[in-house]
């Protein structure tokens, strides 16, 4: 494309000059602000409008995508529709080729962490709906879009201070970053739709206006089920590093996932208090996965307590989850069976006596953090109950450990019987 076709695009585009910067080099683009600001939109056209002036292979990212229609596949094809760009693209099912070689991939930043290694050579990776993002998939996904030159564009409505995508990138941005602040008034084809319900929440709640429309931070969501016990854990300072004791038995405490998320707790019992030292999570990965993680720690392991669903789940085997961590020579309990309502009683009554490593629980607790109640049904007649997302994994796996803890007696030496060590992998690989 010639550089005046280039020009010509750019100023059909209507780019407000606060997305300017879209088209200057910068390791890390970020946008972040309320509703209504266009900021998507802005990026779908930027992307497109630099991917048909040379080639380029773009990543668009979410933390979670069960399907292409959670990506921002459908925007892109519409925004090539508005800006008439037909004859340039090719849009496919699951990807966007450029005639000139450029392509669009999507992809689940949680779900496929073994893909995207494999974009090592990709020039862009947008990353939208940011504010959602782990620790641990920033920590994957920025080593991996590497190549010279490259570039990570972030768009994000903020949701609380403590999220990793805010600090990293709002609170303490990295060198090389260009952060922009947008709202609804940076909108250019910002409707009467628009303004109406933006003026009413201003004038019925100016808290959540704020949040909504001006991009502030909330306190705590609203609905979030542990949000006394998070608050009274940071004033108090029980998120903070928190060392592993060689002397006491490391207890795991699982939420199983099958074609879905496993997340698993790491806990050290003691008289008066439980140590949350350690956490890890994944999506679609083989039990092996996890019982090499654990392998490869420094701990000296206790009981892995298991879900009840532990003793159901067939993973091609013919055998359970648990006889599988059995087989292994893991210690294996399975935590009773309880309701999600007196499971997260017994974690409000285990809360107070528990310390967080900040560092390696980052992504537990940001589970925790937006662990919130769900709708409740017709005329309030059925019970509420926790919404299921990303964040019940985590919590899930909490509520287990609170279910399935013995408090050690005072003097105990050693609260659980003496730990058996792993297997060697040959064992059981």
């Amino acid at each position: 494309m010639a550089e005046a076709e280039a020009r010509h695009l750019k100023v059909f585009a209507d780019f407000h000059p606060k997305l300017q910067f879209l088209f200057q080099p910068a390791r890390y683009k970020v946008t972040y602000g309320g509703r209504g600001a266009s900021k998507s939109w802005g990026y779908a056209r930027a992307l497109l409008i630099q991917a048909a002036e040379r080639p380029l292979r773009i990543l668009c990212a979410r933390e979670t995508m069960q399907s292409i229609a959670d990506s921002v596949h459908a925007l892109l094809s519409d925004q090539i529709s508005q800006l008439h760009l037909d004859e340039r693209y090719n849009i496919q099912k699951s990807s966007i080729m450029g005639h000139n070689g450029s392509q669009f991939a999507f992809a689940g930043l949680r779900q496929n962490v073994s893909q995207i290694k494999s974009y090592e050579s990709f020039d862009i990776a947008w990353v939208e709906e940011a504010q959602a993002v782990s620790r641990s998939s920033w920590q994957i996904l920025i080593p991996t879009i590497r190549k010279e030159g490259s570039e990570i564009w972030v768009s994000f409505n903020p949701e609380l201070e403590t999220d990793d995508t805010y600090k990293r990138f709002v609170k303490t941005p990295p060198p090389g970053a260009t952060v922009v602040k947008m709202t609804w008034r940076d909108n250019p084809w910002f409707t009467q739709v628009m303004q109406a319900e933006m003026e009413h929440l201003r004038n019925t709640d100016a808290d959540a206006y704020e949040h909504v429309w001006e991009g502030a931070c909330v306190q705590v969501l609203e609905g979030a089920i542990y949000a006394d016990e998070l608050r009274a854990a940071d004033r108090e300072g029980r998120i903070t590093s928190v060392p592993y004791d060689p002397t006491k038995p490391v207890h795991t405490f699982w939420d199983l996932g099958f074609g879905d998320e496993t997340a698993i707790w790491f806990v050290q019992a003691f008289p008066f208090e439980y140590r949350l030292i350690d956490y890890l999570d994944g999506s679609r990965l083989p039990l092996r996965h996890y019982q090499k993680t654990l392998q490869s720690k420094p701990y000296v392991y206790g009981t892995h307590y298991l879900p009840h669903d532990a003793r159901a789940g067939q993973l091609g085997t013919g055998k359970s989850v648990e006889e599988l961590m059995r087989g292994a020579g893991f210690q294996v309990k399975i935590v009773p069976k309880l309701s999600p309502t007196d499971g997260i009683n017994a974690a409000r009554t285990i809360f107070p006596r528990c310390w967080f490593d900040g560092e390696k629980c980052a992504d537990g607790i940001q589970g925790l953090r937006h662990y919130i109640w769900g709708p409740e049904g017709a005329l309030g007649q059925q019970r509420k109950q926790p919404l299921h997302n990303w964040a019940s994994h985590p919590a899930d796996a909490f509520r287990y450990f609170a279910v399935g803890i013995r408090p050690p007696a005072a003097g105990e030496q050693r609260p659980y019987p003496a730990p058996r060590q792993p297997q060697p992998m040959s064992a059981w690989s």
